[in-house]
């Protein structure tokens, strides 16, 4: 019976074998000689050989062709918009979230592992769920959303099926979104720009040494932030606050300068870490250390500055205020909002200073 069992599991697809059922020929890549292909959809730009894998597990080369997730979500979602988090994009609506499996990043500390690194870790359990692009959107209206958001793993690496999601959106006044890790190309930029309205950008650390722990570098993300301005896309930027990672002040403020040099009108979101998934040794974040962060964000000369994953403990953080005339303009209490009074036209009531954003 033993022997059976084993037999049995070691005829069973692996992960990645299953997931190749869900995969066509993808765009975002060049062919080379000798049947190689070089993938543009993330920083790593894989030269990958005939018969294996890019460094995201996900997308593969057959006979000289690359191949790339579609079809399937592993993690389907409505979420507030406050979440993902976007704080100047339609305060109070929802966003339908999915994800696929695979990323290009294996972070010890990963909130979405499940879905991330299912491909790296057996533990994680996630099987594909078929989905149509048709039935994604038949979804985001049936629960209300405003906009679609390719999130949970990193969706440079799925980019062709989030391109697919996003054209029906579009064409059904949706607004579309991408949360990622910036370890993009200019190519999947260009390739995502005409469909794809918001990109919320995590930036880990000013460090390349924590970069590479993470499995990218730092150069990379310090590209596509203001590439993303540049090209017109609304971003707004993420620092998980780990300490004893990334939460010194010298840290802090070379985050902030940088952002600020980009964009002073680029939102800030500074955010709480917990121990979740590998790294379990640092302290959960403070409120104290939120509000530090934010405040050097302030002095950075960044207009928009929030702390989050703490409501109620990190004092006005969590509020949009005029930077003009510091008139009260989005209320919230985590992803609640309790007041709104932005106008139709993206203005601030009192001044009239035109606020940054995408409004009601």
């Amino acid at each position: 019976m033993a022997i059976k069992k084993e037999l049995k599991a070691l005829a069973r697809p692996s992960l990645a074998e299953a997931l190749d059922e869900y995969s066509v020929e993808g765009e975002l890549y060049q062919k080379l000689e000798n049947n190689k292909v070089l993938c543009h959809a993330c920083g790593h730009r894989c030269v990958i050989y005939d018969g294996l894998r890019g460094i995201c597990k996900v997308r593969y080369n057959k006979d000289g062709k690359l191949f790339v997730p579609k079809g399937y979500v592993a993690a389907l979602q409505s979420d507030p918009t406050e979440k993902k988090p976007f704080f100047h994009v339609l305060p109070g609506s929802l966003t339908l979230t999915f994800g696929m499996l695979g990323c290009d990043y294996h972070c010890s500390y990963c909130q979405n592992w499940l879905t991330s690194q299912a491909l790296r870790d057996s533990t994680a359990g996630i099987e594909p769920m078929t989905v149509t692009a048709t039935e994604m959107v038949s979804l985001a209206k049936r629960y209300g959303a405003s906009m679609i958001g390719s999130s949970y793993n990193e969706p440079l690496i799925t980019s062709e099926w989030a391109l697919d999601v996003f054209r029906i959106a579009r064409e059904q006044g949706f607004k579309n979104a991408f949360i990622s890790n910036g370890n993009a190309t200019r190519e999947v930029l260009e390739y995502l720009r005409p469909l794809t309205d918001c990109y919320k950008v995590d930036l880990k650390s000013m460090q390349d040494r924590n970069y590479r722990k993470l499995g990218g570098l730092l150069s990379t993300v310090l590209e596509t932030i203001p590439r993303l301005v540049d090209m017109g896309f609304w971003v707004e930027i993420v620092t998980l606050v780990i300490p004893g990672f990334n939460d010194s002040n010298e840290e802090l403020k070379g985050a902030a300068k940088f952002l600020a040099s980009v964009s002073p009108d680029i939102p800030w979101h500074v955010t709480a870490f917990h121990k979740d998934y590998k790294m379990t040794d640092p302290d959960n974040t403070s409120p104290e250390t939120l509000i530090r962060a934010a405040e050097i964000g302030l002095e950075a000369g960044l207009r928009f500055v929030y702390a989050g994953n703490l409501p109620g403990w990190v004092k006005t953080y969590e509020n949009t205020y005029c930077p003009n005339c510091l008139k009260l303009l989005v209320e919230r209490y985590g992803y609640r909002i309790l007041n709104y009074y932005i106008t139709p036209d993206g203005k601030c009531p009192n001044c009239f200073s035109t606020i940054p954003g995408i409004w009601w």
